[in-house]
């Protein structure tokens, strides 16, 4: 009976605790507080409530607020003109299961159950699915973890005891107006008819609310949705790095500079600043086998690519996603492939050079360059370039805490593996040609500027 219950106990660690003191204490895969200048975000759980709910959305009209409703399942089924109107007004729906049960009580397969049941009544209902959850009472579980990828998981900065009627209006205002602070994310109820909570509670609620929203819009906040706030949080992290994502940079890039004098790597004066660095080396891998019928076979000679990762900072920390990072990664390569091409077939040694050979996790869209692209055989090596390229994105690219809804502007992780990228002989030349075409135009520019 001991060893039973001692499992029991252990199980529920891994299972229930040790996931909600990540996620409450750490913020750990969860959405809690946004970084905004002037924007805090209501959130609203438990509802639709067919009294008190209308009255909530007359008020957030009245002060121009948006919210994000997370609402139960079984509630919403019953009130779908509700749901209409919070769309219609602006505001984002989420998902709080569709009984108010707790996490920790239901196995993987009946969380799933609840939200994806949830989500289909409020596709029914509005016609979009949504990508936002909260857990109730915020309790999350190992599994929900797993979701992130599907769900943004949300919980609060400030909670209020709202849901107990003898909290009353003005002590509610007060605890409010203490937290009415920049990325705030306020958790309040528009339903008190869940275990625990007064059905009139809400009442209350609404007349805090209103002198909450009163002192907001005096010091010149807005209200808005988790997903505007995420936006805006998302935006500051990226123009306002934290003081140990820059020393993490600095430190990174310092690395790099001491690799390039090992390694002894020849700089590519660029389209505007260096972007390309490479060495000559004898292939070492397998054959590769390109599509004009070359091959570069062990022994042969390469120049080995590398981009800098001053200049791939740069481009990461001014973009919004991986996907943005990629775009501009493969724009930026399509200006400076001329020079590349051009130094190297300056060369001395370019006649016994078989081709460019690099190694890169954002590879998508590089054949349209005329890269070949191929997979790293499995094994120790192709688990330490993965390892380390990982770190590298980590170290240059913004930190993330927050999780945006649209999902199209992220890279699926599967896409988001190391490649071998190969620019042939063939290739190399028609990018020098390039470069002539570069230096024709900017000379006649001159000469047309001097002839004036």
């Amino acid at each position: 009976m001991d060893k039973l219950i001692i499992g029991f106990l252990h199980f529920m660690t891994l299972y229930a605790f040790i996931p909600g003191l990540l996620s409450r204490m750490f913020g750990y895969r969860v959405f809690k507080k946004g970084h905004a200048n002037k924007e805090i975000a209501l959130t609203f759980d438990d509802g639709p409530d067919e009294i008190y709910t209308e009255q909530l959305l007359d008020l957030l009209k009245q002060y121009n607020a948006k919210a994000t409703f997370f609402v139960v399942g079984s509630h919403a089924e019953k009130n779908p003109d509700i749901l209409r109107r919070m769309k219609a007004e602006g505001h984002i729906i989420g998902i709080h299961n569709y009984y108010h049960k707790m996490n920790w009580f239901m196995l993987p397969k009946a969380v799933k159950k609840q939200i994806e049941q949830t989500n289909e009544i409020i596709y029914s209902i509005t016609g979009e699915y949504t990508h936002y959850y909260r857990p109730p009472w915020g309790v999350v579980n190992l599994f929900d973890f797993a979701r992130v990828k599907d769900y943004n998981i949300v919980l609060w900065s400030g909670i209020f005891g709202d849901w107990q009627k003898k909290l009353g209006p003005e002590k509610l205002k007060k605890k409010m107006l203490k937290n009415l602070k920049p990325g705030s994310v306020f958790l309040l109820h528009d339903c008190g008819r869940t275990l625990g909570a007064d059905v009139e509670a809400p009442a209350n609620m609404l007349i805090a609310l209103k002198e909450v929203l009163e002192a907001g819009v005096e010091k010149g906040y807005s209200f808005v949705t988790i997903e505007q706030l995420q936006r805006i949080s998302s935006k500051q992290l990226i123009e306002h790095p934290s003081y140990f994502k820059r020393f993490t940079v600095k430190l990174w890039l310092s690395y790099e500079k001491l690799v390039h004098k090992v390694l002894r790597l020849k700089t590519v004066k660029g389209y505007n600043k260096p972007f390309f660095h490479y060495r000559f080396i004898k292939h070492s891998g397998e054959v590769l086998q390109l599509s004009d019928g070359q091959s570069i076979n062990k022994g042969d000679l390469v120049a080995e690519l590398h981009f800098d990762n001053n200049q791939l900072s740069s481009i990461a920390f001014q973009s919004k996603s991986m996907l943005t990072t990629a775009l501009r990664l493969i724009k930026e390569t399509e200006r400076n492939l001329p020079f590349l091409a051009y130094e190297l077939q300056n060369h001395p040694r370019y006649n016994e050079v078989k081709g460019i050979v690099g190694i890169t996790m954002i590879n998508r869209g590089a054949d349209r360059l005329g890269f070949e692209i191929y997979d790293i055989k499995s094994g120790w090596f192709s688990k330490l370039t993965k390892t380390y390229l990982g770190l590298l994105m980590k170290a240059l690219t913004p930190t993330k805490k927050q999780h945006i809804a649209n999902r199209k502007t992220e890279i699926p992780k599967d896409q988001m593996q190391p490649k071998i990228v190969v620019l042939g002989r063939k290739a190399i030349s028609a990018w020098g040609k390039q470069y002539e075409q570069i230096v024709a135009t900017a000379e006649a520019a001159v000469a047309q500027e001097n002839n004036k």
